[in-house]
C-alpha cells in the first residue's frame, strides 16, 4: 500500500469558480455546499461561483477554501474508499482542512470554525493598518536578522510563512513592512512585494484572537484522528484534541513552517495529494523536495486522473 500525505493549501489559493465542477456534477458536493451555507448564513454558490467583493474578505475566504477542499476530499474518498492517509498536512488555514479530513471535526463545524477564525483575525487588525510582504531571493537567516533589528527599533514585523528556499512572507504593520523594502533589497532580495492582505497572519498582532479561537476549538474538535497531522508550528505530528487546540492556537501568532514540514515528511511518504483549488502546494513541493511526487484534485477530471494513477 502506498504511503500518502493528504495536503491542503491556505488563504491565497482561492479563485472565483473553484469547486464549481464538483457542484455541477455531484449531488454530494451540492449537498455539502447547501448544508455549510445554512450553518453560517452564506450562499456559497453566490460567494464562490460569481464575481463579488466578499470572497476576498478573510472571514469568507477561509470557509470557502475549506469547503472546496472538503468536497474534493469527500469525493476522493468516494472514488477510492480503500485508500487511507498516512498523514495530513496543511498550509496555514489548510491545517484546519487537514484536521477536518482526519475526522477530528465535522466539515460543517469546521466551516463555522474558520469563518469565526477569519472574523477574529479581521477584528484583531481592524484598528491597525496590517499587512504581509513576500521576500523573494533572500535566505531565511538574513530576513530573520532584519526583522529582529527592526523590532529592536520599535517596528512590528515578523517572519510568517516559510514557503520555500528564497521565499519567505513576513507580517506586521504595513508602514513598517514598506519601510524595510530597501533594506531587504540591499541585503540581496530580488523582490519585496507587499501582498493584497488586510490582516497580518501568524504574528503577535493576532494575540487577541487566541482565547476566543481556543474556546471555539474546545467545543468543536473531537478525539477522532484517522492519521497524524503535521503541525505548522512545530513540524511534529499530533493525534489528540489537546495537541490540536494548542498547536492551532499557537499557529495564529507563530510562523507557518511549510518548507520544514515537507522536508520532515518527504522520506516517510510515497506521494502527496493536494485537495482544492489550484496547485499551490504542488508547485512549492516541486521546489522543496523534488522527489516527492505530488498530485492534485481540483475538479472531476483531476479526481479521475488521480484515481487511475493510484490504482494502475
Amino acid at each position: 500500500m502506498q504511503k500518502i500525505a493528504m495536503i491542503f493549501a491556505g488563504q491565497g489559493s482561492q479563485a472565483v469558480g473553484m469547486g464549481e465542477d464538483f457542484y455541477k456534477n455531484s449531488e454530494i458536493a451540492k449537498e455539502m455546499f447547501e448544508k455549510a451555507g445554512e450553518r453560517i448564513g452564506v450562499n456559497f454558490e453566490e460567494l464562490i461561483f460569481k464575481e463579488n467583493d466578499m470572497l476576498g474578505q478573510t472571514a469568507y475566504t477561509q470557509p470557502a477554501i475549506l469547503l472546496t477542499q472538503m468536497v474534493a476530499y469527500r469525493l476522493f474518498k468516494e472514488a477510492c474508499p480503500d485508500i487511507e492517509a498516512t498523514l495530513f498536512l496543511g498550509h496555514s488555514l489548510g491545517e484546519f482542512s487537514a484536521l477536518c479530513a482526519s475526522g477530528a471535526i465535522d466539515y460543517i463545524d469546521a466551516v463555522e470554525l474558520v469563518h469565526r477564525r477569519g472574523q477574529l483575525m479581521q477584528d484583531a487588525c481592524s484598528d491597525i493598518d496590517a499587512g504581509m510582504m513576500a521576500i523573494v531571493g533572500l535566505d531565511d537567516a538574513s530576513i530573520e536578522r532584519i526583522c529582529v533589528t527592526a523590532q529592536e527599533a520599535g517596528k512590528k514585523v515578523w517572519p510568517a510563512n516559510y514557503n520555500q528556499d528564497g521565499q519567505l512572507v513576513i507580517a506586521g504593520i504595513k508602514a513598517d513592512l514598506v519601510s524595510l523594502e530597501d533594506t531587504f533589497k540591499e541585503a540581496g532580495a530580488k523582490r519585496a512585494l507587499l501582498l493584497n492582505m488586510s490582516v497580518a497572519s501568524h504574528c503577535e498582532l493576532l494575540l487577541s484572537a487566541q482565547a476566543p479561537l481556543e474556546s471555539l476549538m474546545e467545543s468543536m474538535i473531537e478525539e477522532n484522528f484517522e492519521a497524524p497531522i503535521i503541525s505548522n508550528v512545530s513540524t511534529l505530528s499530533y493525534t489528540t484534541k489537546g495537541e490540536a487546540v494548542s498547536q492551532l492556537k499557537d499557529q495564529l501568532v507563530k510562523p507557518v513552517k511549510y518548507k520544514q514540514s515537507i522536508l520532515s515528511i518527504s522520506n516517510d511518504v510515497d506521494m502527496a495529494i493536494e485537495f482544492g483549488n489550484g496547485v499551490t502546494l504542488k508547485g512549492l513541493n516541486r521546489r522543496i523536495a523534488k522527489d516527492l511526487k505530488t498530485l492534485n484534485i481540483s475538479d472531476m477530471a483531476s479526481l479521475e486522473k488521480v484515481a487511475e494513477e493510484i490504482y494502475n
